[in-house]
């Protein structure tokens, strides 16, 4: 009965508690800093991240697919950032739960 109890605590204090940290910024505008809660990491852990793993290699298989296609019309480069960059870089360079990219590098 005492493991319970613990356990009904420590479920309730780590998924249900707000996030009491605000988004605040460093200064530069480079960068932009996110505290996401907890049930928002646990679900792109969970659920986005091997659905955008999985879309990044669908994609890829489609880019080689269309790369005669593309290269006649003369659009590799959008429709490789489009299938392959963009999904992928939203599943391994994003922080757990966050909701855009950690560093935004301006060109």
């Amino acid at each position: 009965m005492n493991l319970y109890r613990t356990l009904v605590v420590v479920l309730l204090l780590s998924c249900g508690t707000p996030v009491l940290a605000a988004n605040t910024g460093s200064g530069d505008p480079r960068y932009t800093i996110q505290n996401p809660p907890a049930y928002a990491m646990i679900g792109d852990l969970l659920i986005a991240r091997p659905l955008l793993v999985a879309a990044t290699v669908i994609g890829a298989g489609v880019f080689v697919v269309s790369l005669p296609f593309t290269v006649l019309g003369g659009g590799v480069g959008d429709a490789g950032r489009a299938l392959v960059v963009d999904p992928a870089k939203a599943a391994f360079v994003r922080c757990l739960g966050c909701i855009g990219e950690g560093f935004e590098q301006r060109e």
